[in-house]
């Protein structure tokens, strides 16, 4: 239905569109259970960088990228195109023009270097930021890291119908019927070819949302990850609440937490629910694990005197001293507990019974001589006294707390006069705690951690609703915190938080961790406006300065790593948690790509192997700078002991190519340029342990098969 709307959109008949519509809006008015949504029109990419030739799929430049047209003929800068819908032939000039590509079409990716940073000279570890579109990305990144991914965290578009994010180059906004369809479309084929990435056996998946689509969002990743472990979380994110008129303010989002294989989270000494200064992540938390727990039975089973009679028994207390004195023995049914209280043990004492909130009579959890020895042992105690109901509690250590204070995270730091262990939490041993599925930690606040830090980072470079830094480094931790050399991916990656995030938990401890991020780089509606009235259009570089990824990804990345915002001053401030200056920046490395496209018929013949380059670095796992062939000649091999990759461009030269590489054990990666599936396998043999690939086989075959459909 959605995509027959779409194609409505394009008769040009205004009578015949109308009615058109009414009949096929008669058709929605059909009632559908369960996920589902429309196909769309397959989505369009424009591709600003590729040269238009005759037979190229195109569309102008200020029209909808969807309205294709093929070029049959050109004449200097006169372009004869085809529509595809009407077959209307137009004539059109170059610059008006751009080259498109559509979903589940057979592409051939590069990378195109536009930038580097180098702060670590030493180390061999790079992240790697790619400006694309990041459907064409991940398929890249399926030819480079199929099931070698420890963690995917993205921050998709909310869809809030505030045109916060496009489908086909256009943006939705909340007056499009089809929103919601647009939107699953648009995840979907992202997030299949995510799970491709994933390790099978250990590696996880964080996905965050808001109520927009977050009931949509959790039966997609059902339907498409039916074997994960899932989980949401509800953070909140902004303490002060964002007002709705007429609605609860808002100050939480969600993230869903899939779990593949063997991948548990790790254990934290933070609940993540826990009250803590607003300043400090290391100040000292408010618990709310309990140590003392009430005697009282809970709950409706089990827990009422006549099913547990041995279990209802007076507890005899001093209240002046607030003191147990005596443990009486189980009170048989058929008698009265009002008959007992009135010939205490001793005079002056108050019978203290296990009486449920209904005033009906319950049961303790512990026997009666049970209780005897906890006292003795100093862990168990008369509790609060609560006035309303004029009861006193009991209350004990249940074994979670006897076996916390075993280990060492509880201390016993005396006696109380009632002969009571005196405890305090060891705020030196690392405590195993649950996380809790709801996280309040004030430094999750995006508005002080997320849009006032990157303000200072990079300042008067507006970008809406950021990630708290910290919240997206809690979230990592739990799943990549014991993996020091963990790769991670973030392909919404906006701001650029996530590597950001990698970057401050490698500080922690001296991991290795390695980020990808992939980022559009598209324009704000704003900046649109702006750009247009100078004559200006998507493709010209002074248009392309003012996206996101070169605005606001790479400049953060930059900044950060080095340690100065935008205008070269230091950064203020330390970072939370390890007290780590931000004028400090990281000992780390990262390079920024543009994603390109190339010809099959010249990669096959072997012209394109230069721009092929950054790619298999990234193969070889992006290790060391990446390399690059300045001149224009080619060379017969490139062994790379700095890259840990060795590559035979021809194979004429294999007998110096194989002598050269067993002078360096440490390189991993072997590229063999060879037409010959045989001549390949035979140079091959001796190379156990290392990865081999066959070029340009491996690379075209993969693409040529990886349409998406």
């Amino acid at each position: 239905m959605a995509l027959l709307q779409d194609l409505i959109q394009q008769i040009d008949d205004p009578a015949l569109k109308k009615r058109i519509l009414q009949e096929t809006n008669k058709l929605l008015k059909q009632k559908k259970f369960g996920l589902v949504f429309e196909e769309h029109l397959p989505e369009c990419t424009p591709l600003y960088d590729v040269p238009i030739r005759i037979g190229s799929k195109v569309a102008l430049n200020t029209g909808y990228v969807s309205d294709i047209y093929t070029v049959i003929n050109i004449d200097g800068d006169d372009v004869q195109c085809d529509r595809r819908e009407t077959h209307e032939q137009k004539t059109f000039k170059l610059d008006e023009l751009v080259t498109v590509a559509e979903f589940g079409e057979a592409i051939y990716p590069t990378l195109k270097l536009l930038d580097s940073v180098e702060n670590a000279p030493d180390s061999g570890l790079w992240h790697t930021l790619i400006e694309a579109d990041n459907y064409h990305a991940l398929q890249l990144l399926e030819y480079l890291y199929a099931e070698k991914v420890d963690c995917i965290y993205i921050d998709p578009p909310y869809n809030t119908g505030a045109k916060d994010w496009k489908y086909n180059n256009d943006y939705v906004d909340g007056s499009d019927a089809y929103r919601h369809s647009k939107w699953l479309s648009m995840m979907e084929k992202r997030l299949k070819i995510a799970k491709k990435l994933l390790n099978p056996n250990d590696s996880a998946l964080i996905v965050t949302i808001d109520e927009k689509e977050y009931l949509h969002l959790g039966c997609l990743l059902e339907e498409i990850f039916p074997e994960a472990r899932m989980q949401m979380i509800t953070s909140r994110i902004n303490k002060k609440a964002s007002t709705r008129v007429g609605q609860f303010a808002r100050c939480d989002e969600y993230l869903f937490l899939l779990q593949f294989g063997s991948m548990t989270i790790q254990k934290s000494k933070y609940s993540m629910l826990d009250v803590t200064d607003n300043s400090n992540p290391d100040a000292k938390e408010a618990k709310t694990d309990t140590i003392w727990n009430s005697m009282l039975r809970r709950g409706s089973n089990g827990s009422s005197r006549r099913e547990s009679p041995n279990l209802f028994y007076p507890v005899w207390i001093d209240a002046k001293k607030k003191k147990i004195e005596v443990v009486g023995d189980p009170l048989p049914l058929e008698i009265d507990r009002h008959d007992v209280e009135k010939r205490p043990p001793v005079p002056g004492l108050k019978a203290v019974w296990p009486i449920r909130t209904d005033n009906s009579e319950g049961r303790w959890q512990l026997g009666h001589e049970t209780l005897r020895s906890y006292l003795e042992q100093g862990i168990a105690k008369l509790g609060a006294y609560n006035k309303n109901r004029d009861q006193w509690a009991i209350v004990f250590l249940k074994k979670k707390q006897k076996e916390q204070l075993r280990d060492g995270i509880l201390i016993a730091a005396g006696k109380d006069t009632d002969g009571s262990l005196i405890l305090e939490w060891n705020e030196k041993a690392e405590q195993d705690r649950e996380p809790k599925t709801m996280w309040v930690r004030d430094w999750h606040d995006a508005s002080t951690y997320g849009t006032n830090l990157i303000d200072k980072i990079i300042p008067k470079r507006n970008f809406p609703f950021p990630k708290s830094l910290y919240a997206v480094e809690d979230t990592l931790r739990f799943y990549v915190g014991n993996k020091k050399n963990a790769l991670i991916v973030d392909f919404f990656s906006g701001s650029g938080t996530t590597l950001h995030a990698v970057n401050l938990l490698n500080a922690e401890d001296n991991g290795q961790r390695r980020c990808v991020m992939v980022t559009n780089n598209e324009v704000s509606e704003a900046e649109i406006k702006s750009l247009t009235k100078q004559g200006l259009h998507p493709g010209d570089e002074e248009w392309e300065n003012f996206g996101i990824a070169r605005y606001i990804t790479w400049p953060r990345t930059v900044c950060t790593i080095e340690g100065h915002d935008t205008n070269g001053a230091p950064l203020k401030g330390n970072y939370l948690g390890i007290d780590r200056p931000m004028a400090n920046g990281f000992p780390a490395n990262a390079v920024f790509f543009k994603l390109s496209f190339l010809d099959k018929t010249s990669v096959a013949l072997g012209r394109q192997f230069r721009e092929l380059l950054p790619v298999l670095w990234m193969k070889g796992g992006a290790i060391g700078k990446c390399p690059a062939i300045d001149n224009d000649d080619l060379p017969n091999m490139l062994i790379l002991p700095q890259n840990k990759m060795a590559v035979l461009v021809d194979e004429i030269y294999y007998s110096e190519f194989d002598a050269e590489l067993s002078q360096y054990p440490e390189i991993q990666t072997v590229f063999i340029v060879t037409d010959s599936e045989t001549a390949y396998r035979s140079m091959i043999r001796s190379y156990d342990g290392k990865d081999c690939y066959q070029l340009y086989r491996d690379y075209l075959d993969n693409f040529r098969i990886n349409t998406g459909r």
